[in-house]
């Protein structure tokens, strides 16, 4: 079986260097042309680069997912330039945050309305394009190992995945009658793998802040106050992930693009879990030791091209 996006069109929402950069250079490896949706113009350049190196074609869509003008202006823009758009993958979002606790509730409402507004936005206006040009196509909804389990420290992360979850199960019966598909994603904590963003963390760590190179953005207040007791456990963990990687960004591209094909047609309302057996492992079970760990099979890497120089 070789999946085959040719002749398609793709709109990743959120396209920032490491989860939607992936997704975008996968699609496009695959054979779609892919428009590259985000607030940061560095971020959709750096998106672009990626995937034209690579031998790809893409175009900026930037705006904000939250405003519905911004939306059906970037849409139509593809829609101008290609005529189509096939394939929706809502991955804007928001990470990190903080705990119930001290969470604000401005930080709490702008984080939620990212991806609820932003998924709905998005799924309506571009599925509207698809249902009115007979487009049976395909949207993805990028979920988290957050919306299905508990963790301290990203309430509103966790709230608003959490609703993804749902929302696109109902969104799937909506389309089901215009052959639209709707499917979420569900990754875990991805290891980097973009060269730049590798290279940029390379640089902060040479640079003498380690810290700056890839930071989970997940805590809260100092909890200096006496009261506070920890939400984390801060020992020494074993591998936790049966298959001993929760893999990268490649991996789920891989995986998008699988359920994006003509492949995946019936397939409508599920969610598609790649994550190591993170999310089916019991929670008082601990895997093998790293060095009795056979691991997955060698990475498929799509991010070929050579860097530039500098």
């Amino acid at each position: 079986m070789e999946v085959s996006l040719e002749g398609k069109v793709a709109l990743i929402t959120g396209c920032g260097p490491n989860i939607g950069s992936g997704i975008a250079l996968a699609l496009s490896r695959y054979g779609a042309k892919v428009a590259c949706n985000d607030v940061s113009t560095e971020a959709i350049d750096s998106c672009i680069r990626r995937i034209e190196r690579n031998g790809g074609e893409a175009m900026a869509a930037p705006g904000d997912v939250t405003d519905e003008e911004q939306v059906k202006g970037y849409i139509d823009a593809v829609l101008e330039r290609w005529g189509r758009i096939d394939i929706l993958v809502n991955n804007a979002a928001l990470l990190g945050g903080s705990g119930v606790l001290d969470e604000s509730a401005a930080a709490f409402e702008r984080s939620v309305r990212v991806s609820s507004l932003g998924y709905f936005l998005n799924t309506k206006h571009v599925g509207r394009a698809m249902a009115e040009r007979g487009i049976r196509g395909s949207i993805v909804c990028i979920s988290s190992s957050n919306g299905w389990n508990g963790s301290a420290g990203i309430i509103a992360y966790a709230f608003n995945k959490g609703g993804v979850n749902n929302f696109v199960r109902a969104a799937a019966m909506d389309l089901a009658p215009y052959g639209i598909r709707v499917n979420s994603f569900t990754p875990t904590a991805p290891t980097p793998d973009n060269p730049e963003l590798l290279a940029a963390g390379a640089r902060s760590v040479l640079q003498g802040n380690p810290a700056g190179a890839f930071k989970n953005g997940l805590g809260g207040e100092s909890g200096e106050e006496p009261w506070r007791r920890s939400a984390r456990w801060s020992g020494t963990r074993p591998p936790m992930v049966p298959l001993g990687s929760t893999g990268t960004p490649t991996d789920i591209g891989h995986a998008v693009a699988w359920l994006s094909s003509d492949y995946a047609r019936l397939i409508t309302g599920t969610d598609l879990v790649v994550d190591g057996g993170a999310r089916a492992k019991n929670f008082a079970y601990f895997p093998a030791d790293p060095d009795q760990i056979a691991g997955p099979l060698p990475l498929i890497n799509l991010d070929t091209a050579a860097l530039p120089v500098g």
